[in-house]
């Protein structure tokens, strides 16, 4: 009985995790498309209204050399390091995650969306 019960627990596991594995980087390329206004990838990407974000996934939010944070993302970032579950839970709702943070972007409602671009942004990052 117990395996079926981990089995059972397993497969509703695996079930409710598949659209994070979905990931798809050109998908994301054109869903950061709304981005670029404020932001840039790739090389020779500067900083705009935004920060670059080459290298995002790895790094301490709000501590990009050269780019003046607002004081919520730089308390924000403190003792975090963006990876996919932080960029997800930003993604979504920008101003819910960080109080007082600059990005007037209302966030990607579509958790799809939010994998693809995640996805795409990891291309930039070591």
């Amino acid at each position: 009985m117990t395996k079926l019960v981990l089995a059972v627990a397993a497969a509703v596991t695996l079930a409710t995790a598949a659209p994070a594995l979905a990931q798809d980087p050109a998908a994301g390329e054109k869903v950061f498309r709304m981005c670029m206004a404020c932001h840039a990838v790739g090389e020779g990407a500067q900083n705009k209204i935004g920060p670059q974000l080459n290298g995002v996934i790895g790094r301490q939010p709000g501590t990009l050399e050269g780019f003046k944070y607002s004081p919520g993302m730089v308390e924000f970032g403190e003792g975090k390091v963006w990876d996919e579950a932080l960029l997800d839970s930003f993604l979504e709702s920008p101003r819910k995650s960080v109080k007082g943070t600059k990005m007037a972007f209302g966030g990607l409602r579509r958790e799809e969306q939010r994998a693809d671009i995640i996805a795409y942004l990891a291309t930039f990052s070591e």
